[in-house]
């Protein structure tokens, strides 16, 4: 395991992978970030680093790069539905549940979006309240405004 650091709007993002790809990317003070995150290297991040540059400029709506997150098997399946959810579109735990087969599994989904270790890449700051409220988010409530509005048509940063 290795990680680097990159700057961003949001402030200073810890990306964390391994030989498998991108197993974490975490904001300062993120809720549940690990401990331990493998030596502080500056090579071997360049396309994540690239893509989320991209991204924050208004050019990117999609990630494509190797990602191994860590999870339960119903973590990692709820993760699976979450990067399906369309750029500047959002959804609710409900409907997840629902696509998961259990529209009584909300609760389980939205625990298992809150232990998303790859936010931004894993839109999980895309999921709202059955109400569309803005409801709990690792990286903090400011964090999933911006990005929800960063993917407007009129979001565009530079």
């Amino acid at each position: 395991m290795r990680h680097t650091v990159v700057d961003s709007p949001l402030g200073e993002l810890t990306l964390v992978a391994d030989d498998d790809g991108l197993t974490g990317l975490y904001f300062e003070e993120h809720l549940r970030r690990p401990v331990e995150l493998g030596p502080r290297v500056d090579e071997g991040f360049e396309a994540a680093a690239g893509q989320l540059r991209e991204y924050f400029a208004g050019t990117r709506t999609g990630f494509d790069l190797d990602l191994a997150p860590r999870g339960s098997e119903f973590q990692r399946e709820v993760w699976k539905l979450l990067t399906k959810i369309p750029h500047g579109r959002t959804t609710t735990y409900g409907e997840l549940a629902r696509e998961l087969g259990d529209p009584g599994l909300a609760q389980a989904v939205g625990a298992a979006n809150g232990r998303n270790p790859v936010s931004i890449v894993v839109p999980c700051h895309r999921v709202v309240g059955s109400d569309g409220a803005l409801t709990g988010y690792a990286g903090g409530l400011s964090r999933k405004r911006f990005l929800l509005d960063l993917e407007q048509p009129d979001g565009r940063l530079f």
